[in-house]
C-alpha cells in the first residue's frame, strides 16, 4: 500500500524550544492512523507542523510525493490536506450554512461544492435541521460535526484531526469515530487522528503511532496495540 504522507526525521518547536525530535513514520493511503501519547508528547505540535502552521527546523514531509517544505498553507489545502484543530474552530457568529460555505470558498467548481455541502447534510442530520442556527447555538457534538463537515467540503484526501471527541458525550464521540472509519472505507479518505481516548482511537485505527517527549517510540498495527496487554501498559498506561 502506498503512503500518502511520509514524515522523515522531522523536528519542530516554538522559537528556540524544541518539541518534536527526529519524528519518522508513514501514513498509508485510505487508512486511519492514530497518534497516541500522554499530554506533552508533541501530538498537537506534529499536526500543526504537518499542516504548515509551524515550520520544521529539520527533516522532511512528503504529501503524495511532494516535499512540503516552504509550501503555503493555501496550497496544501488545494492539494487535498485539511486540518481540524482541537477546539473545533467553528465561527460562532456565522450560521451552519455559512460555516460550511467557508470550507468551499476557494473551490472553482461551485456545482461540486454545493454537492459536497448536500453530502455533509446527509452525513450529519443534526446540521441539516439547524442549518440556519448560529455556531454559538449548537451543542458540543454539533460543533464538532460542523468543523468536520467544513473540512469535508474541500474534498480532502488527508484529514488531520486533533482531539475530535474532546468534551463530547460517549455516544456522540462513538458516532463520529464510526463515521471516520466509514469515510475511509467508502471514499478512500486518509485520516491522521490525535485522540486522548485511546480505546476509541484504536477501535477504528489501522495503525498506531505512539509518541513520548517529542519522539516516536513505536509505530505498529493498531490491532497489535489493542491485543497486546504488555505493550499497552508499557506505552499507553492501560
Amino acid at each position: 500500500m502506498t503512503a500518502i504522507l511520509e514524515v522523515d526525521e522531522l523536528s519542530s518547536g516554538y522559537g528556540p524550544v524544541p518539541v518534536l525530535r527526529d519524528v519518522t513514520f508513514e501514513v498509508p493511503t485510505g487508512t486511519v492512523t492514530a497518534i497516541l501519547g500522554a499530554n506533552g508528547a508533541g501530538k498537537t505540535t506534529l499536526l500543526r507542523t504537518l499542516s504548515g502552521l509551524l515550520r520544521p527546523t529539520t527533516g522532511r514531509v512528503r504529501f503524495d510525493g511532494e516535499d512540503l517544505r516552504g509550501v503555503p498553507v493555501e496550497r496544501l489545502v488545494r492539494r487535498g490536506l485539511a486540518h481540524v484543530p482541537e477546539g473545533r474552530g467553528v465561527v460562532a457568529e456565522l450560521t451552519v450554512e455559512e460555516n460550511l460555505r467557508l470550507g468551499g470558498l476557494w473551490r472553482r467548481d461551485r456545482a461540486d461544492a454545493r454537492r459536497a455541502q448536500d453530502e455533509v447534510y446527509q452525513l450529519f442530520d443534526p446540521l441539516a435541521r439547524r442549518r440556519r442556527h448560529a455556531g454559538h447555538q449548537l451543542s458540543g457534538g454539533e460543533r464538532q460535526m460542523l468543523a468536520l463537515g467544513r473540512a469535508l467540503i474541500a474534498r480532502p484526501r488527508l484529514l488531520l484531526l486533533d482531539e475530535p471527541s474532546l468534551g463530547l458525550a460517549p455516544r456522540v464521540s462513538g458516532q463520529i469515530m464510526t463515521l471516520l472509519r466509514q469515510l475511509c472505507d467508502g471514499s478512500g479518505l486518509t485520516v491522521l487522528l490525535v485522540e486522548q481516548n485511546v480505546r476509541s482511537a484504536l477501535g477504528i485505527a489501522d495503525q498506531g503511532v505512539v509518541m513520548s517527549l517529542g519522539r516516536v517510540v513505536m509505530a505498529t498495527p493498531a490491532a497489535q496495540l489493542r491485543d497486546d496487554e504488555q505493550l499497552r501498559h508499557a506505552y499507553l498506561g492501560f
